[in-house]
């Protein structure tokens, strides 16, 4: 007979599950996330994992949910007040260390992350916007920036950015470094 867990225990172990996951996730990738090891390093047998997720997704799910609330808590908290386009680019700069400590959870166009995607519920997906440029978007028009050039070409320009951290062991030079010094220098150009 499975174990009954009080209520604060399963707020507990969920939380512990999903920041084992998100560590596994970034460090190995969705398929190679196996839950005997999760179970293990919670200390839940198997079975009783199914008390809290029906799957492997559900749990994956509710780690993009924290995550994503991470990145719109960073946000708020730097474009706080009338932001300025410095603001802006202190907040992407937060937002690419967060990517840098979970390489392999934003690289969305990895055949690892698109696995999980076609395994997650098709509602779950169809709230949520996984790509870089979504909530950059949005990040501008709340900020109400004004921008010098199209904006297609400024969310090119910011993807552009974001994605040297799936190129960073290519790189010659330290990509913190690149990318820091590449947005200093395009932010002038890019707002008023």
């Amino acid at each position: 007979m499975a174990k009954s867990f009080t209520e604060t225990e399963k707020e507990n172990i969920r939380e512990k599950l999903i920041a084992e996951c998100e560590k596994s996730w970034a460090k190995f990738g969705y398929k190679r996330t196996n839950l005997d090891s999760l179970c293990a390093k919670v200390g839940i047998s198997k079975g009783a994992f199914y008390l809290f997720y029906n799957s492997k997704e559900e749990l994956f799910c509710d780690v993009v949910d924290v995550i994503q609330d991470r990145l719109i808590l960073i946000i708020q908290e730097t474009m706080a007040g009338t932001p300025t386009k410095y603001d802006f680019a202190k907040a992407l700069k937060l937002i690419y260390w967060e990517y840098d400590k979970g390489n392999l959870i934003f690289d969305f166009d990895n055949p690892d992350f698109i696995a999980f995607i076609n395994k997650v519920p098709k509602e779950w997906l169809s709230k949520h916007q996984l790509n870089s440029l979504s909530g950059i978007h949005e990040i501008i028009k709340q900020s109400k920036l004004t921008l010098k050039v199209e904006e297609k070409k400024a969310m090119a320009v910011f993807d552009t950015l974001l994605s040297i951290n799936m190129r960073k062991e290519h790189l010659i030079y330290d990509h913190f470094e690149v990318f820091n010094f590449m947005l200093d220098n395009m932010i002038e150009e890019i707002f008023e």
